[in-house]
């Protein structure tokens, strides 16, 4: 090879010079190794490639004898693969490089030269190899180009060595890789890159250098894999070599030596895998089919399947893909629209919009799975809103579709916001339907449709429109409103929002809901309340319908238990008496309040709550259930399932509280997941409705959400200094079912809701070195079954009515894997093993005492 070089000279900091007449013999090796983030040098995967190397002057510029041109000459390349079973170091592949490589070359890297026919691997070793020779002689940043990009590196220069440290960062590459939204979820890398050249009398006697990368999936950070690459470059002699060619320019000289030769780049080129033996898509799925089976979607096997089709359709064409959709089964075609949708190609989308008809009412199921894997997607882009929009003007077999159509176009929005694409044309039009919609239209579910989808958005924009609809004299317009306010960042909370909801919660204008107040008065708490705003809050508790009373005494008094941010003011509030007294906090009911910790651990911290209210006449007003994950300052809603009912007093002839007098009967369900809204759930609505469904109520729960999900999703290429690449894919699925349902029975003057919640979670992660005939990887993965479950069961035969919350976690089991392996093209393979499993025991998540003293009664009295 040639390379081009150019000294800075900029107060001796040129890079080595070469003599005319003189060839310099270098030994070579790279080496690189792939195990888990902890393993040790004599159990990873991988391999070592020794060159002799010879280096010589062919060119100097005679306009500036700082440019030079170089030729390296890799006289000879062993290939050796290092069995992970720690034996002996084995040569298994030889080849002879017989092309020399140019470089434009000094202290930085000008030009690379070199032949196109060559391999991409062999060009980019190459390429490591000249990048090796970047040395500059003065301490000091600079950014350079090599192998592995554009990158700012440092340089410290001491007597007779110089250390540069490359900040891998920085580095800009072609090739783009992708990741999680979400932190909670997303996959950590730290990266570091150390060279140390030993030099005698200006020149490189020695260059060694290291560089790593770990790979961790932030929910568990055991389970990590890493990749070390070293470089090992030293003098073993010189002799008398060519002598400078003639020639007035650089090109003019390549092309003399040979016209073959072309300036290819010293940045590494992209290289394009090739899988030999590897099933068909149609073949990896009629393998995989059974595991996607509805039966076998609470086992393991369904994620881990459910992954390894992504990354099979991920390589297919659209016509590929519509044959498994075209071939499915009935059973396991929503599972299919999950993996095809999650994919987020090109094919794939075009597969899925051919596929699907969304004028057909009888494909509701398809349809809803394919918009909510759009809305749980990864890494969206413009192009799969733009096909949401472009189906949101058209016909629809369904209301529940449209409605979800233009729900998941808010999360999508939110999404391509976060990554810096708010102003592409598809977002733009989007951001203009959603906010343009709920003044566009006076029918009350089209209203809904588009609250929830700015809901999902998070556009600073839309605030306004939620603080006019927290007022508005619909009780579904004010909660929609209120419980998006809260999920905006509290520095958006402006004075006019605060007031505004205030004025909800203190009725100042007008007459609410008892879960209207409510969801304002966790807006209140929630924005960095004042002093003013707790004390008028405490000031309220007495004055409230009775429930409502022993509600926000539950939310107070598990906000400064539970330590939540606005516990110190309260705690402050709470000092005057005519605030916090006997009279207001010895309010007795049965609605609560009450957060806990379902885990903690060093990555991530898991918590929960529960907030239940009741009506006067003690039947269930408001149940609120929230699960949220934090890991290293981030926050995830993990989810929240929020059931609904009211209008239900007139079937026990009891009173309906203020404000509620006219309500129509209605119970319903809506779910939040991963920070996506999801369209609400209708168990009945309607005196006529109701009074139907009493009478075939079953006791089976209505389903809210079921199926796969992909949820963290990275992939990238590491372009290593020695021009090798690693190839790291760490992807989690989840399958999951939530279903939720609510019984009253007048007989026994009784009702019981219920939220059951299931689901199976993999995570695996993958770093590969391959180089066609040798192909070293290590594969880190853990995976779990669980199961949650949330009851309430009433008691009103009597008053006081006896309520009883069950929250409770079967036995479930976790098990970690870490498989390593290495291979030849001849066929031969090493795999090793290694798995921990466990079974984490199952319990009763502890709410208030009161809580339990109640269910003790509940279930003592044979109920």
């Amino acid at each position: 090879m040639i390379i081009l070089t150019k000294y800075l000279n900029i107060g001796g900091a040129a890079g080595p010079r070469l003599n005319n007449n003189q060839l310099y013999k270098f030994s070579y090796t790279t080496e690189v190794l792939v195990d888990k983030a902890r393993g040790s040098k004599e159990g990873s995967a991988g391999y070592k490639i020794s060159s002799d190397v010879d280096v010589n002057l062919v060119w100097r510029d005679p306009s500036s004898k700082d440019d030079q041109l170089i030729q390296l000459a890799v006289r000879r390349s062993n290939h050796s693969i290092k069995y992970i079973n720690k034996k002996t170091v084995r040569i298994i592949h030889m080849i002879y490089l017989t092309t020399h490589t140019f470089a434009w070359i000094g202290s930085k890297a000008k030009a690379f030269y070199s032949f196109w026919a060559e391999p991409a691997t062999i060009k980019n070793i190459k390429r490591g190899l000249a990048s090796l020779l970047q040395v500059q002689l003065r301490t000091g940043k600079v950014v350079e180009n090599d192998v592995s990009g554009r990158c700012t590196v440092e340089y410290k220069a001491a007597q007779g060595q110089v250390t540069r440290t490359k900040n891998l960062e920085t580095c800009k590459t072609a090739e783009s890789g992708f990741t999680t939204h979400s932190q909670v979820l997303g996959v950590s890398k730290k990266s570091s890159s150390v060279t140390v050249f030993t030099l005698e009398d200006g020149f490189i006697r020695s260059a060694v250098a290291e560089e790593t990368h770990s790979l961790a999936v932030n929910a568990r950070r055991s389970a990590a894999a890493k990749v070390v690459s070293r470089q090992t470059l030293t003098l073993v002699g010189t002799e008398a070599g060519p002598l400078e060619a003639a020639g007035k320019d650089v090109t003019g000289v390549v092309k003399s030596i040979d016209a073959k030769f072309a300036a290819v780049g010293i940045m590494a080129e992209k290289v394009k895998s090739q899988c030999k033996g590897c099933p068909s898509l149609f073949e990896h799925w009629q393998s995989q089919q059974k595991q996607l089976e509805p039966a076998s979607l609470s086992k393991a096997t369904a994620p881990r399947s459910f992954l390894a089709l992504i990354q099979s359709i991920r390589k297919a064409s659209k016509d590929e893909i519509l044959k498994v959709l075209k071939s499915a089964s009935k059973t396991t075609l929503p599972q299919v629209v999950d993996a095809v949708t999650s994919s987020q190609t090109e094919a794939s989308l075009d597969a899925m919009l051919e596929f699907l008809n969304f004028t057909d009412a009888k494909g509701l199921v398809l349809q809803e799975r394919f918009l909510y894997a759009c809305g749980f997607s990864s890494h969206p882009n413009e192009r799969m809103l733009q096909a949401l929009l472009d189906i949101s003007k058209g016909k629809f077999g369904s209301t529940d579709i449209k409605e979800s159509v233009v729900i998941i176009m808010g999360a999508l929005i939110h999404k391509l916001c976060q990554k810096g694409g708010c102003d592409l044309p598809a977002v733009v039009q989007a951001k203009k339907l959603i906010l343009a919609g709920p003044d566009s239209t006076e029918v009350e579910s089209e209203v809904q449709m588009y609250l929830l989808a700015l809901k999902n958005s998070m556009l600073p924009e839309a605030i306004p429109i939620f603080t006019k609809f927290a007022e508005s004299e619909v009780g579904a317009y004010n909660t929609i409103a209120l419980t998006a306010l809260q999920r905006y960042n509290v520095n958006l909370m402006t004075n006019e929002v605060k007031q505004t909801v205030n004025r909800v919660y203190h009725q100042n204008r007008r007459i609410y809901e008892k879960n209207v107040r409510a969801a304002a008065a966790d807006v209140i708490l929630s924005s960095n309340p004042s002093y003013i705003e707790v004390k008028n809050l405490l000031l309220s508790i007495g004055n409230l319908p009775h429930e409502m009373n022993k509600y926000m005494l539950s939310k107070i008094q598990d906000i400064v238990r539970f330590q939540l941010p606005a516990s110190k003011v309260i705690q402050k509030a709470m000092k005057d008496m005519n605030s916090a007294n006997y009279n207001r906090f010895s309010k007795v009911g049965s609605s609560s309040a009450y957060s806990g910790f379902m885990a903690q651990s060093a990555d991530v911290t898991s918590t929960y709550s529960l907030d239940i209210l009741y009506s006067g006449s003690g039947i269930l007003r408001r149940s609120n259930m929230n699960i949220y994950g934090a890991s290293k300052g981030a926050m995830l809603h993990g989810l929240q399932v929020a059931i609904e009912a009211q209008g239900l007093e007139s079937l026990i002839a009891a009173t309906p509280d203020e404000g509620e007098e006219d309500l129509e009967s209605f119970a319903g369900m809506s779910a939040l997941l991963f920070d996506i809204q999801l369209r609400p759930v209708t168990f009945f609505k309607g005196y006529s409705d109701l009074m139907s469904k009493m009478f075939s109520m079953t006791g089976e729960p209505m389903n809210v959400v079921k199926g796969l999900i992909l949820l963290t999703d990275h992939s990238e290429v590491i372009t290593l200094q020695s021009g090798l690449k690693a190839s790291a894919e760490f992807q989690g699925g989840l399958a999951i079912d939530i279903s939720g349902g609510m019984e009253i029975s007048l007989w026994y003057r009784e009702s019981k809701t219920s939220v059951n919640n299931r689901y199976t979670f993999v995570v695996t992660g993958n770093v590969t070195v391959d180089m066609d005939f040798m192909r070293a990887g290590v594969e880190v993965s853990f995976e779990t079954e669980a199961s949650l479950d949330f009851i309430t069961t009433v008691q009103f035969s009597e008053y006081p009515f006896l309520v009883c919350m069950q929250m409770d976690k079967a036995t479930f089991p976790f098990s970690e894997h870490l498989t390593k392996y290495e291979s030849l093209s001849s066929g031969k393979s090493i795999v090793s093993r290694k798995s921990k499993k466990q079974l984490v025991p199952g319990s009763e998540f502890p709410l208030h005492q009161e809580n339990s003293n109640m269910c003790k009664k509940v279930f003592d009295s044979n109920w």
